[in-house]
């Protein structure tokens, strides 16, 4: 079985504060991206000595540092927004979709997760390279499976 190329696993955020859904790829100027869980688990000892382990949830988030902030796209408006007004709460809620390009594309797309998610930008500025905008994405764990068309930027839920 052959090994699964990074460029197959894809991951669009939506930079819409409202309305339509605006999807942006995440990868530009990206040289890794992973979304961490962080395991609950609870561990138990009975009386006759045994241990049960068990996984009960995860909080998963992922860091996109760098993000060179470009003139029209997007999602630096919406990262601007954020930093300009210092927003909170349901201003910085948005849904990330993990695409397995991996698999066979079908109509309406590759099989795809949306995910609800917060924004939280972590710092902006940056040094002579560029205007960076790093942040952190929160998973809620709220998913729904369906396609995604990357042509189209479209997820339709099955």
């Amino acid at each position: 079985m052959a090994k699964i190329e990074r460029k197959y696993m894809a991951h669009y955020i939506n930079a819409a504060v409202s309305g339509t859904a605006e999807y942006v790829r995440l990868g530009k100027d990206l040289e890794e991206y992973s979304a961490e869980l962080s395991a609950e688990v609870e561990t138990t000892k009975n009386i006759l000595g045994e241990t049960s382990v068990l996984v009960t949830g995860y909080e998963k988030s992922g860091s996109v540092e760098p993000y060179y902030a470009e003139k029209g796209d997007p999602l630096f408006e919406r990262l601007q927004a954020i930093v300009d007004g210092a927003l909170t709460l349901d201003d910085c809620n948005t849904d990330v979709v993990e695409v397995h390009l991996w698999e066979t594309s079908g109509e309406g797309g590759y099989p795809a997760i949306r995910e609800k998610a917060v924004i939280e930008v972590s710092s902006y500025g940056g040094d002579s390279t560029g205007y960076q905008i790093p942040f952190n994405v929160h998973y809620n764990g709220e998913k729904e499976k369906g396609l995604f068309d990357p042509a189209t930027k479209v997820f339709t839920k099955e």
